[in-house]
């Protein structure tokens, strides 16, 4: 249970409406100045929800703006004449809400303001009123781009963990303890594979949650999965590669990134099982890139089965770009050994940050086979001469110190009551939708089966509209498949969720 860390005196308690507690010639009363709370108002037995409810209306309507402090939990326990632990229940609510942050002696910060009521639902579309441009009949280079900048209440785009849980206070010391300790010259020109203290975190990384053995001379630092397809891909040109097989439905971004550097992408099916590697065979594609342990978007892991059929297919020539996708993310099932623990020598593998801690930092690896290795840290020192060595260094402590791990088990609560609340919105309110993809990741794959002539694209429109992002299915298709939404939960709190399912359902209505 979360203790807020603000319990010295009055002192701790800024903000609007904080003043020392009053007190009666009848002794003190159930009530604070404090956003004038009264317990008279809470009903029986609910005094922690009455309490949660009140501070999430606060946030919502400015009276508690982002950065502002809550009170101590002692000192308004005490003003109210609850238990402590009534308060602390209702701040913690509020954390897994993503609305406050416990930040150390700083005490419980407000992070992020919810949606205080639906959007207003606009008049439902004409048959002839032009497309929103945020949802173009064929997605264009810079649709994300485009999307990211579209003005909504609710973001329920995949990709993106709880920012607002960002460790600050623990990357702020490892930053403390990197800077004290760097020496002048490490302020200078660097490696081009990275520094040599992240490529040694990172092997050990990856060979506790990964299953994945490496030498840290192996590994080279990126700006992400982006960037290491755009370096991949010119490595494998410089070998005379220039298809790529991909997963389909499959990641919109990636393909457009194989394809700016001049690689052809067949599609090749997924099912239940994963890839279907009789199809990668008919391809006749020379390479392959999956997301085996949590396949974008379907959710489907690569089974046993299909890994077998994978591996010959790669001992008989076959190279394989492994995208272990937000993979540390799993909630229902055992882990998944990486592609690359079983095969290195045909496995080049990539993995970031991003969903770990925040795209923000523009962090990933490479492993690459030895044939691979020189050509891809030569168009990695071409391109950039290497990350920036500071954010390495601190990332790297996280990874040392087990903060890392700390923060990761936080992340894994708080995604999977997001995910859970998702999965029962939907249930609620998109009757006959079917999902997939809920044991794992930070994002749903939801179908609507039986809807003949739907549009997905119109109802990601439709659903923007009434103030809901969402990515359509058929983005991540080549070839024509079900109608779908692409829904991301973690970066969203459970009652926004809700809200944005609903307005989905709406936009459902007005199109059947």
């Amino acid at each position: 249970m979360h203790r807020s860390n603000g319990d010295a005196p009055d002192r701790s308690i800024t903000g609007p409406g904080t003043h020392p507690k009053t007190t009666s010639p009848t002794g003190p009363q159930p009530g604070a100045d404090f956003l004038q709370l009264d317990t008279a108002d809470a009903p029986p037995g609910g005094k922690a929800d009455w309490l949660a409810r009140r501070l999430r209306e606060a946030i919502g309507d400015g009276r508690l703006p982002v950065g502002s402090r809550l009170p101590a939990t002692r000192v308004l326990a005490a003003d109210l004449r609850v238990s402590r632990g009534v308060v602390t229940d209702a701040y913690q609510r509020l954390i897994d809400d993503g609305h406050v942050a416990g930040r150390g002696r700083a005490g419980t910060i407000v992070v992020a303001a919810p949606l205080t009521a639906p959007p207003p639902s606009p008049a439902p579309a004409t048959p002839d009123a032009p497309p929103s441009p945020a949802f173009p009949g064929r997605p264009a280079a810079q649709v994300f781009d485009v999307l990211r900048a579209a003005p909504a209440h609710i973001d329920l785009t995949p990709g993106v963990p709880d920012l607002a849980a960002f460790p600050r206070a623990a990357w702020l010391r490892a930053e403390r303890r990197v800077l004290s300790a760097l020496s002048a010259p490490s302020f200078g020109y660097g490696d081009p594979r990275g520094t040599p203290a992240l490529r040694t975190a990172v092997a050990g990384w990856l060979a506790r949650n990964r299953g994945v053995r490496a030498d840290p001379a192996d590994i080279v630092i990126v700006a992400g999965t982006a960037q290491a397809l755009g370096l991949l891909s010119q490595a494998l040109r410089a070998t005379g590669v220039d298809t790529v097989a991909v997963e389909d439905p499959g990641s919109l971004g990636a393909r457009q990134h194989l394809a700016h550097w001049g690689i052809r992408t067949p599609p090749v099916p997924v099912d239940d099982h994963g890839v279907r590697v009789d199809a990668l065979r008919r391809s006749g594609a020379p390479a392959a890139l999956l997301t085996p342990a949590h396949q974008f978007p379907t959710g489907t892991v690569l089974d046993g089965a299909r890994r077998r059929e994978l591996m010959d297919w790669a001992t008989a020539g076959g190279l394989v770009i492994e995208d272990d996708y937000d993979a540390e993310h799993r909630y229902d099932r055992p882990p998944v050994p990486a592609l690359h623990a079983m095969l290195p020598d045909r496995v080049l593998y990539a993995g970031s940050a991003s969903k770990l801690l925040a795209p923000a930092l523009r962090t990933g690896w490479v492993i690459a086979p030895p044939r691979h290795r020189d050509a891809l840290v030569d168009a990695k020192r071409f391109a950039d001469l290497g990350n920036a060595a500071l954010p390495q260094l601190v990332l790297a402590d996280l990874m040392e110190t087990g903060e890392l791990e700390r923060h990761l088990r936080l992340l894994r609560r708080r995604h999977r009551a997001r995910r859970d609340a998702m999965i029962a919105a939907i249930r609620a309110r998109l009757s006959g939708a079917v999902v997939h993809g809920a044991a794992a990741g930070l994002h749903l794959l939801v179908t609507f089966p039986g809807r003949p002539g739907l549009g997905d694209t119109d109802l990601a429109a439709a659903a923007l509209t009434r103030g809901v992002k969402t990515q359509p299915l058929s983005w991540h298709a080549q070839r024509p498949g079900p109608p779908g939404l692409v829904l991301g939960y973690a970066a969203t709190a459970p009652s926004a969720i809700d809200d944005g399912v609903t307005a989905i359902a709406a936009a459902l209505h007005d199109l059947t």
